[in-house]
């Protein structure tokens, strides 16, 4: 995968455009947030995040989704559990992730981060493939963003605690801090 800097898009990964998304008010990318999602909870490979991040989620198919369809939430990226990356929304646009959030004293984390979402639970591990690919894009993220130093990465639950709880216990942080450091 290459990041385009102008654009703001990945090549070599798979787009699937959200309409959930605005300008950023000051252009920056300063902070990742690290996320976990699946739908319905605890199932993968359905397809239902794309079709939530693209406000089509059959309200009526799961009773999970019923609470949840008329929200217009998007990330800028998934990782699904066989390492496959999809990019919803530009890095140079804010997409609605963070929600409600707060890091190092600033408010409305998605004015200022990308968010990538890893399909799972807080509670069952993540998969090899999921940690090689996040690995590799947020290596790709860093060299065109470098504001995005080691300690600007961070999971939901940081920037929203109490709130949020993702990526959960079951995820790996020395792992990825590790890779990080090489």
């Amino acid at each position: 995968m290459q990041l385009d800097l102008a654009s703001g898009w990945c090549q070599g990964i798979s787009h699937c455009p959200s309409p959930n998304f605005n300008q950023r008010p000051l252009g920056e990318v300063s902070l990742l947030v690290i996320h976990n999602i699946s739908l319905p909870p605890g199932q993968f490979g359905t397809g239902k995040v794309q079709a939530f991040f693209q406000n089509a989620l059959d309200a009526n198919e799961h009773p999970y989704f019923a609470g949840i369809s008329g929200l217009t939430v998007s990330a800028h990226f998934l990782i699904e559990r066989n390492g496959a990356v999809t990019q919803f929304v530009s890095c140079n646009d804010r997409a609605w992730h963070a929600g409600l959030s707060r890091f190092a004293g600033r408010e409305n984390c998605n004015d200022f981060s990308l968010g990538i979402e890893l399909e799972g639970t807080d509670e069952l591990p993540f998969t090899e493939t999921q940690y090689a690919s996040l690995i590799a894009l947020v290596a790709q993220l860093r060299r065109g963003y470098p504001a995005i130093t080691p300690e600007r990465i961070c999971g939901h639950s940081d920037i929203a605690p109490g709130r949020k709880t993702d990526p959960g216990p079951a995820f790996d942080w020395g792992r990825l801090r590790t890779a990080l450091e090489q």
